[in-house]
């Protein structure tokens, strides 16, 4: 499915690596899974989605060519997963990505190692536009994804843009698994690792950085970046183990030079003879034999567009190309799209898949040769216009919603067999297991043989359990009915009345793909509106009165309007008020079905409803920090005296049950950010001086013994960043979330239950909707969290990329630890250091530090000491506070890790410089006691 909410952006570099000047790139510690883990929150909190399953583009699978079941599929937003034989469905391998590495969600490249197989490597970025304000990276992991570390580019990567199907443009070479190949996009060519991508050069002597782009008029670098070096495929069978491979192609969005070969294991490279021009190879596979290089081709570097391709072959031996096209471009009565998903059965080389990616009507096309490409089955086939007969069966089961609610006529079926088919993947050690991926789902079968007999029926089904790749634009959860709605990008929305069983459909009457903004009348929460991007023929605006199970469209809406932006309904549903994108702010008695322009407020503003008197309204400029209320059920509005107030981006919320009581969140490192309270409907704020910055604020059921609602948001408090609950009012706060659990940006959304204490639901951009709920033990609160991330003062997220990039982060934690090391080890014991120096460069370093408790006491609290034998200096540090005097280096626990039991271990890392000598320190002390 075209993610609207982002690839509308089509309707509108990367950082130059001379300008660099680095040959080799660093290795740079993220947040790894197990080793620097912080522990929950009070209490503990367990965290799932609510079930949708899939809701996104899926732009490949990844099969483990050396291991059995072993699979990786990678999203465009939403992260990376591991396939689980076992259970059926995915797991996720990408949540610990946090606020200021959100662009890590952006999965360009998926590499999976054939000869050591727990390795994995995944190529991250979101956009290599200014969108985007982090560089990409090289993610690697020893045990399947479970943990990572990683090495830093040098310049952006971009898993959300355009070209994002092709591929894989990340790849390990199959012969000696240490050298790792990465096309890379934005003119940056093509890079390689020998050393397992810890370091990574550019190949100089590669010739071509590729010059396809999609619109070279786009002013935002969005469509006009030059989508590159785009797949690298080794040929296994002209190598021996343990040598470097030494034929290799490499594809390159080039219409004319699109097919690259090194004879010499990548010494030298040239531009394969006599290949097809006019179209750019999306996919390029060698079979197991070594014989033939298979190639898909299209007119565009899709994933969404395509009008025209080929599919050929090339026998390596000979040099000869042979076009092998199910539909051959030149038919131009049936040549209407590209072709892109590719996979050859390891089993029997002869047998081969291709897809029509960009076919929308009536279908996708799903094409399996078992000759070599000589003859070709389609997956549904013409019996006379528009009759179709399918070679398939399709159970939609798992995702029901996959019908869409359509009922179109013939040749068109629901549900599809799908679009945006860039990805498709046959097991290698199961001729019957292929796996495709399409813009809404991921698809699969375990029959696929039944394919080759003339009665046989595929059996294809969703495969994307465990994968919930939804960007969520507003929840809510009312006091009664359904206890979650939702507005959602692509999928409209959802009503949830089971948060563990997907939703037969999503929003109907009207759908708009993306709604933007929801709220329900307090008193009755039966009455609804939403609002979203609507078209020329169907208004933005939307009505239920039976608790969202039935919608129906607005008969009339403001002039103007482009967008849903914001909506807000009164407390008993007798009024609901409108800030369109592109209208004035407007307000309705009827349903919708007319409307009036607000006065004394300007367009754009976020609106809200008081939650008790109905004829309260808010709303609060961004642009200008102003806050505004309506006493007359949104006719006038006046603004507030209040200054001070966040002139960027900003979330408030009502309070349910408390009139005039209003929570704001927002703003940027650049100017006030934090949390704003007022309980005298706007006219004066309080900032919270608990909280140094937040994006967003919702309120669910008080906490036992309590008459206050629970508050939770999205911060920044002591230092750490995540998501907090309050249980006394912003007197104090703890974490909800750990390191794990940090699903890169979530400021969007996030609202409390208001029927369970301690259920807080959370919208993410890519990893749908997730909620937590308590799992026992403590309620009670501290003033600070009680787990931790990596600290950060960078701007926010936004949930649409912003034309310019965020504030740096910054390198030092903002905090101290709470806890006073005592002055000599609580363990009562030993200690054992080990320091890691995770990559090296001219001028700089990183390094990795574990202490380990071996004593029989556990520790509450540590402190690290060394002496540098060199000329270091710490520049940084994470998961402690490191500091330097001389030689001498100091690391103090975090607030949530200096807890260590006996046997277990706490890990934390730092960067520094070094001008002549970078020898490792060999002595080291805890709490002052030396350490074996």
């Amino acid at each position: 499915m075209r993610r609207s909410w982002k690839n509308g952006l089509s309707a509108v570099l990367g950082a130059a690596l001379a300008a660099v000047g680095l040959a080799t790139v660093s290795a740079t510690l993220v947040g790894t899974a197990s080793a620097t883990a912080a522990p929950a929150a009070p209490g503990g909190y367990t965290w799932k989605n609510a079930a949708i399953v899939g809701g996104g583009f899926v732009p490949d699978v990844v099969f483990n060519e050396g291991a059995k079941n072993v699979a990786y599929a990678r999203t465009d937003i939403g992260g990376m997963y591991r396939w689980n034989q076992a259970a059926g469905s995915w797991t996720p391998l990408t949540d610990w990505v946090g606020w200021s590495n959100w662009n890590q969600q952006g999965i360009v490249s998926i590499a999976a190692d054939p000869v050591q197989t727990n390795r994995v490597y995944a190529a991250v970025g979101m956009y290599t536009n200014s969108w985007d304000p982090n560089n990409g990276a090289i993610l690697r992991s020893t045990d399947q994804g479970s943990t990572w570390t990683a090495t830093a580019l040098p310049f952006k990567l971009g898993g959300n843009m355009p070209g994002r199907g092709m591929g894989e443009r990340l790849m390990v070479d199959p012969n000696d698994d240490a050298v790792l190949y990465m096309g890379m996009p934005s003119g940056h060519g093509l890079w390689k690792s020998a050393d397992y991508g810890v370091t990574w050069s550019q190949v100089s002597a590669f010739p071509n950085v590729g010059n396809y782009v999609q619109d070279a008029t786009d002013t935002t670098g969005y469509l006009s970046d030059n989508q590159g070096v785009t797949w690298v495929a080794f040929d296994k069978a002209s190598g021996a183990s343990g040598a470097p491979t030494k034929t290799i192609f490499v594809g390159v969005a080039d219409l004319q030079n699109t097919v690259y070969e090194s004879t010499d294991a990548g010494a030298t490279w040239t531009r394969v003879a006599g290949q097809p021009t006019g179209f750019m190879a999306h996919k390029g596979l060698v079979d197991p034999s070594g014989a033939t290089l298979y190639i898909t081709t299209s007119n565009k570097g899709g994933p969404y567009d395509g009008s025209s391709g080929d599919v050929w072959k090339y026998a390596i031996a000979s040099g000869t190309w042979t076009q092998i096209s199910p539909v051959k471009s030149s038919d131009t009565a049936n040549d209407s799209y590209g072709y892109a998903g590719l996979a050859i059965d390891h089993q029997h080389p002869n047998t081969i898949m291709v897809t029509g990616y960009s076919s929308w009507w009536p279908d996708t096309y799903l094409y399996r040769s078992t000759d070599g490409g000589a003859t070709w089955t389609n997956a549904w086939a013409y019996n006379g216009y528009p009759t179709r007969v399918d070679k398939y069966t399709l159970d939609v089961a798992a995702s029901p919603w996959l019908s869409w609610g359509n009922n179109p006529s013939p040749p068109e079926e629901t549900p599809k067999l799908g679009w945006m088919t860039e990805g498709l993947a046959i097991d290698p050690f199961d001729s019957d297991r292929m796996m495709y991926g399409t813009g809404a789902t991921l698809y699969g079968t375990t029959n696929l043989t039944a394919w080759d007999s003339a009665t046989g029926k595929v059996k294809i089904s969703v495969m994307a359990q465990g994968i919930e790749e939804t960007a969520v634009n507003d929840l809510v959860s009312p006091p009664s009915g359904a206890p979650l709605l939702s507005a959602l990008g692509d999928l409209d929305g959802f009503r949830h009345t089971d948060l563990t069983k997907v939703p037969a459909l999503m929003f109907q009457s009207p759908n708009w793909s993306t709604s933007t903004s929801l709220d329900y009348a307090e008193a009755n929460p039966n009455d609804l509106v939403r609002v979203g991007n609507g078209s020329s023929t169907v208004n933005s605006a939307a009505f239920s009165t039976d608790d969202g199970q039935n919608w129906w469209t607005a008969s009339a809406q403001p002039s103007g309007v482009t967008a849903g932006g914001t909506v807000a309904m009164a407390a008993d549903g007798s009024a609901v008020v409108w800030a369109p994108t592109g209208g004035a702010v407007s307000y309705s008695t009827t349903f919708g079905s007319a409307w009036t322009a607000s006065t004394g407020i300007p367009a754009g503003a976020q609106v809200r409803s008081d939650r008790v008197n109905p004829k309260k309204f808010y709303g609060f400029a961004a642009t200008t920090g102003t806050f505004y209320v309506s006493t007359d059920g949104g006719k006038t509005f006046t603004a507030s005296a209040a200054s001070g107030l966040p002139t960027t981006s900003a979330n408030f919320h009502a309070v349910p049950g408390t009139e005039g009581d209003v929570w704001l969140a927002g703003g940027s490192a650049s100017g006030a950010y934090g949390l704003w309270h007022s309980t005298d409907s706007g006219a004066t704020w309080t900032k919270l001086a608990n909280v140094t910055q937040a994006d967003n604020i919702g309120f669910g059921a008080p906490a036992p013994g309590h008459t206050t609602k629970a508050l939770y948001t999205i911060a920044q408090i002591g230092g750490v960043r995540g998501i907090f609950r309050s249980d006394d009012y912003g007197a104090s706060w703890v974490r909800v979330n750990d390191d794990q659990h940090q699903w890169g940006n979530i400021g969007a959304a996030i609202t409390g239950d208001p029927r369970v204490y301690g259920r807080v639901y959370v919208g993410t951009n890519g990893r749908g909707i997730v909620y937590g709920d308590l799992t026992g033990g403590s309620t009670s609160t501290s003033s600070t969290s009680s787990t931790s991330s990596t600290s950060s003062t960078s701007s926010s997220p936004s949930t649409t990329p912003s034309t310019t990039p965020s504030t740096t982060p910054s390198t030092t934690p903002s905090t101290t630890p709470s806890t006073t090391p005592s002055t000599t080890p609580s363990s009562g014991g030993g200690c054992h250091v080990t320091y890691t120096k995770a990559s090296e460069w001219g001028g700089g370093f990183t390094a990795n530090v574990t202490v380990a408790n071996t004593g029989s006491k556990p520790w509450t609290a540590w402190t690290v000491g060394w002496k540098f034998p060199g000329d270091q200096k710490v520049t940084s540090g994470w998961n402690a506070t490191v500091t330097q005097s001389g030689n001498t280096v100091t690391a103090v626990n975090m607030s949530y890790n200096g807890a260590v039991a006996a046997g277990a271990s706490a890990s934390f890392g730092f960067q520094g410089t070094w001008t002549s000598n970078d020898t490792s320190p060999t002595a080291f002390t805890v709490n002052g006691v030396a350490c074996t």
